[in-house]
């Protein structure tokens, strides 16, 4: 996850505004979007935190096992939440990852951060299908999004945390960097 620096920083600023704007729809009127965002803030919070380069913070050794942790209870949320939803799933596999890449990274020596050759090339690359597909199918739902008359003022967030084209930007936005993170893994 620790590539170049330049690239480091557009995944930390891409993950930070993405997990910005998921606590903005946390303010809206419905319930399960709020639920969502709330899980969405966390990954995307979580991928810029662990995306920040490697020449300029090298997190403790004890960072990466409270990286799984946390990914780990985020996941055990999302099982349970998936028995209402099929989008839990996708939270599920998210955090899975998470978790994935933050015990190879607690298994890898710091010099070798973001050179490859860690983690097991079986599921990094099932994981790779799997986010590359999900962005694929993302952007293609992005396309046709057509506005809704009179959709963006509800829930008292001046209506930025109500806009489906948003919310499917952001979800598209951080699985791209989930593909970038995977690649350098």
């Amino acid at each position: 996850m620790h590539g170049p620096a330049s690239s480091g920083w557009l995944l930390v600023a891409l993950c930070a505004a993405a997990g910005a704007y998921c606590l903005l729809r946390m303010r809206s009127g419905a319930g399960e979007q709020r639920s969502a965002a709330g899980g969405e803030a966390l990954m995307g919070f979580g991928m810029a935190a662990m995306a920040v380069p490697a020449a300029v913070y090298t997190p403790p050794s004890w960072a990466w096992p409270l990286y799984a942790a946390v990914f780990g209870a985020a996941a055990v949320r999302a099982l349970w939440a998936a028995r209402a939803g099929a989008h839990h799933l996708h939270h599920l596999v998210g955090a899975a990852a998470m978790v994935y890449m933050s015990v190879v990274m607690a298994g890898s020596p710091a010099h070798l951060h973001g050179r490859g050759g860690s983690g097991i090339p079986l599921l990094t690359g099932a994981l790779l299908l799997y986010f590359a597909g999900y962005v694929l199918l993302t952007g293609v739902r992005l396309v046709p999004v057509a506005a809704v008359a009179g959709s963006g003022a509800r829930g008292g967030s001046g209506g930025w945390g109500d806009r489906p084209e948003l919310a499917r930007a952001c979800r598209l936005s951080m699985g791209i960097a989930m593909v970038a993170m995977l690649l350098t893994l």
